[in-house]
């Protein structure tokens, strides 16, 4: 791979491609609370079949691998390890691009084995579709019948809306989302469809229509007028969809999935690499014996699986074993809806979607708001020995969207829950969804269907740093550096209010009153396992019992976060960058723009900004020059170096880009000091 390019002393590096099947015991407690598996279909072994993908990166000469074999939870089918921590940068397009390029070759030149394979259950097996797929069975009655039961999919026009079908004009057909929710009939009798001018945080419409039978279809109309071409897959509106209106579509869904057995698959292939020498059939594990540790990284929505594998037990193999000695979770904020009968495993926190149902903390805690009793993600391995050490990188877009102020304050939203020895917090101050553009410029590129402009403020120079702090902590029992998160015992986790969090006036820029995506207490029915995340969803749509205070970070005079972790632009800043960015317009405007940050710039000059009534100092005011903010930015870095919170050589390449970028937009002004700046950006 990678055209026979060498890595140092590592050598070359192979990629090896295949299908794994294997079968899970229904019997074992370690399957037990997969939801359904008692209606998955029995092989001649009475066991639950499933086939999976995998690929698996190694060196050549397996003798120069370092032992740590990476296990890179796949996000909706697609690697994302190895871009994250070779500065690669990912193309569009079918195939493998995360295997294209090295990038860096850093994870090469240090030898580390990198596995990934299928879990996301609705994600089939595509041999042209250049993702990972997993099989798993469909849940049927005894009898053979089909199981039944509601659900609801909701659709709005724009790019940043979350759990719902996204459109644009005015389409009269749309596809309805996702495997194992096939229409149990086409009758539209047997179905609602609702249509709503608007829709608070906590799911109150306003103008709501009731939509008649009539009046739409299960079909295709893309071609054929209306009523259509019947068709299980798509939903046909006589008139079109209002792009000015959301709707909401409740119907009978069969033949649900049996998403935990993806789960299951994903824990016994990382067993098996970890630990076994051959297969059933005798076919050699290819990295048998050279693996010491293994350690568990996903990136937003299988971060969210991580929680849900580690609170199900599932870091434990059908053998007792442990399967992950570490776990990186970056930019998690909650769980998801992994282990739930009609579950849409790809979508992340629009209304109805269960993601904070079950624990979002570490530790055991009682949960009195919700009635529930003590319990922690950690709970099942605790009593099984077999917990990993963990990693948890999160910021802003993370609690004003995925509501992960939860797992700090719990549903008080006034407890300091304590992490657990064994698990490190990083909250990235002022950031994006797993960070943002990495530059240093002072006008940032517009975010579509957003008010404010893109956050720039990286994680991924941290997270390198972090990562190989995991290394030292699971290698050699170094302690990684202290966890760093805002706390409501200090005052920095507030209520996420203009006044709570001290936002400051900036002329004509939005505040984050009724921004933050609701935590809402829902009555999903008797047969919801909250504490598991896991069950089936008897009441659909779902009844809000409360709301649950969540939480934002406090700010300083400039708007930006005072507690976590401050990357070198913060530490910095040329604007105020929020951990939140509003909807533009249309149905949900004002509130969270699906994860996006934002930045609001300073002023260059002194008179610019009184100009504009500005309370922030000017970047004039702030720096003087551009040599002055270069020397303020190295001895910022080399601190964040001394914190083994940058590598060295990340603190130089950002050092050499703040440069690069600060020349080409000229917001400093350089006094002379062209010659001295340009020699550090050639490296000299």
């Amino acid at each position: 791979m990678f055209s026979g390019k060498t890595f140092g002393a590592t050598g070359a590096y192979e990629m090896i491609k295949g299908t794994a099947t294997g079968e899970i015991d229904p019997a074992d407690r370690r399957n037990a609370l997969i939801t359904d598996i008692q209606f998955a279909p029995r092989n001649a072994n009475g066991k639950v079949a499933y086939t999976t993908t995998f690929t698996l990166l190694k060196p050549v000469d397996l003798a120069k691998a370092n032992g740590i074999l990476v296990y890179d939870v796949t996000n909706r089918g697609n690697q994302r390890f190895a871009s994250r921590f070779t500065r690669f940068v990912l193309a569009a397009g079918p195939g493998d691009p995360e295997l294209s390029d090295p990038g860096d070759g850093s994870l090469y030149k240090t030898g580390y084995m990198i596995l990934t394979s299928g879990w996301q259950g609705d994600l089939p097996i595509d041999p042209a579709g250049g993702r990972e797929g997993v099989n798993v069975p469909v849940a049927r009655n005894p009898d053979g019948s089909a199981i039944t039961g509601r659900v609801v999919v909701r659709f709005a026009a724009g790019a940043q809306v979350t759990g719902m079908v996204t459109f644009s004009g005015n389409p009269n057909t749309l596809s309805l989302p996702g495997a194992g929710r096939t229409p149990a009939s086409l009758d539209t009798k047997q179905a609602t469809l609702i249509s709503k001018a608007s829709e608070t945080q906590s799911g109150v419409g306003g103008g709501v229509v009731s939509i008649p039978a009539a009046d739409w279809a299960f079909a295709d109309c893309r071609s054929t007028p209306f009523p259509g071409k019947p068709d299980p897959a798509r939903l046909c509106l006589k008139d079109g969809f209002d792009p000015a209106r959301l709707y909401e579509l409740v119907y009978t869904a069969k033949d649900p999935l049996v998403l935990g057995v993806g789960i299951a698959a994903l824990r016994d292939v990382v067993s098996f690499f970890r630990r076994e020498a051959k297969d059933a059939d005798g076919a050699a594990n290819p990295i048998a014996g050279r693996v010491t540790h293994v350690i568990g990284f996903g990136i937003s929505q299988p971060a969210r699986l991580m929680r849900d594998f580690i609170n199900l037990g599932f870091n434990e193999d059908e053998s007792g074993r442990n399967v992950w000695d570490g776990a990186f979770l970056d930019a998690s904020g909650a769980a998801g809806q992994f282990n739930i009968r009609f579950a849409q495993p790809g979508n992340i926190a629009g209304l109805y979607d269960p993601i904070a149902e079950g624990p979002s903390w570490w530790e055991d805690y009682t949960d009195k708001v919700r009635g529930r009793p003590a319990w922690g993600l950690l709970h099942r391995c605790r009593e099984t020995k077999t917990c990993p050490q963990i990693m948890e990188v999160t910021g802003g877009a993370d609690f004003y969207f995925v509501k992960g102020s939860l797992g700090i304050a719990g549903a008080t939203g006034k407890d300091d829950i304590p992490l657990p020895p064994n698990v490190r917090r990083y909250y990235m101050a002022s950031t994006n969804h797993s960070g943002g553009l990495d530059n240093f410029n002072v006008e940032q590129p517009p975010v579509p269907g957003c008010m404010l402009a893109a956050n720039p403020l990286p994680w991924f120079e941290t997270e390198r740093a972090l990562f190989a702090a995991m290394n030292g902590w699971l290698t050699k029992g170094t302690l990684p550096p202290p966890s760093v998160y805002p706390r409501v015992s200090d005052g920095t986790l507030v209520p996420a209010t203009a006044s709570a969090v001290g936002w400051p006036k900036i002329p004509g820029a939005p505040t984050p009153d009724g921004v933050m995506n609701s935590a809402l207490d829902y009555d999903f029915g008797p047969h919801f396992r909250y504490n598991d995340h896991s069950g089936v969803i008897d009441n659909v749509p779902p009844p809000v019992k409360q709301v649950l205070p969540t939480l934002a970070a406090k700010v300083d005079a400039d708007g930006n976060e005072i507690a976590g972790v401050h990357v070198l632009l913060l530490q910095l800043p040329l604007g105020t960058y929020t951990g939140w960015n509003p909807v533009a317009s249309g149905v949900l405007k004002g509130q969270e723009c699906q994860l996006q940050a934002g930045t609001i710039p300073f002023s260059r000059t002194k008179a610019e900004r009184l100009a504009k009534g500005d309370p922030r100092p000017s970047l004039e005011e702030r720096y003087g020059s551009l040599l002055n903010y270069y020397r303020l930015a190295v001895d910022a870095a080399n601190k964040m170096v001394a914190e083994r919170l940058l590598l060295p050589e990340d603190a130089d390449r950002q050092i050499r880009q703040l440069l690069q970028d600060m020349l080409k937009e000229g917001a400093l002004p350089l006094r002379g000091a062209e010659p001295k700046l340009e020699a550090v950006i050639r490296g000299k």
